[in-house]
């Protein structure tokens, strides 16, 4: 079962003709016949920073659609180190892997408050059997999400610690449209780079001194890029 947190805010029933990302994710090119079919709710969760949604290898019984927030994906290696495998953004599909295999890949944690949509399974298997437009975007979501994992792997394990911290800033600066990036705790940038926490400090810090970047809160968290062209690494 999803360890839904006694916690989490019960927000009801989603409208999803009405999501105000709906074109983002997967309902974009469903028509009214299609939502009319939806028996089984959809419901909109709250989780807080640092709660998880669930664990590598829990039976799934639905997936979601990240409306607010960001999450990491997290997985264990054979040696027990946490590798951070990909970082989820609004519009992204959560859990995608459990329609083919039942159970989840990762441990999916929430890194700010999120708001998701959670969809059974159910709803997922009969729409995708009768819709193609359904169908189509999910294979499309599929794609992307395999992409987007290659390319986060490719970026942020390849290349010295310093270039390293530069394509993590530059990814999550470009996912912003302020010209701001929001950074973790260092130990869980340290574990999406396969860095020590003291050698990501070191570099995070070096980019203040250089210029390139400008702490705006106190935590080390939220950054204005000054610079956004030195952070090709």
């Amino acid at each position: 079962m999803i360890p839904i947190k006694n916690e989490s805010a019960w927000r009801g029933t989603s409208d999803c003709r009405n999501c105000g990302i709906r074109d983002m994710v997967l309902f974009a090119d469903l028509n009214e016949q299609d939502f009319n079919s939806i028996h089984a709710p959809i419901d909109d969760l709250i989780y807080q920073p640092g709660q998880t949604l669930y664990q590598a290898s829990d039976t799934a019984v639905g997936i979601f659609t990240l409306r607010k927030g960001m999450l990491k994906l997290v997985r264990v290696t054979e040696d027990g180190r946490e590798r951070v495998v990909r970082v989820l953004v609004p519009g992204d599909v959560v859990g995608l892997e459990a329609l083919a295999t039942g159970r989840y890949d990762s441990q999916a944690i929430a890194l700010s408050e999120v708001l998701l949509c959670r969809i059974p399974l159910e709803v997922i298997q009969q729409l995708g059997s009768n819709s193609p437009r359904l169908h189509r975007k999910l294979m499309e979501k599929w794609q992307s999400a395999l992409k987007l994992a290659d390319d986060w792997l490719a970026d942020l394990n390849f290349g010295t610690a310093r270039q390293r911290v530069q394509h993590f800033i530059r990814k999550m600066y470009e996912i912003s449209d302020d010209g701001t990036a929001t950074l973790f705790a260092r130990d869980d940038m340290g574990a999406m780079m396969d860095l020590k926490l003291e050698t990501v400090s070191r570099e995070v810090t070096a980019l203040v001194r250089a210029g390139v970047i400008e702490p705006i809160d106190k935590h080390g968290r939220h950054y204005r890029v000054i610079s956004p062209d030195l952070l090709n690494g």
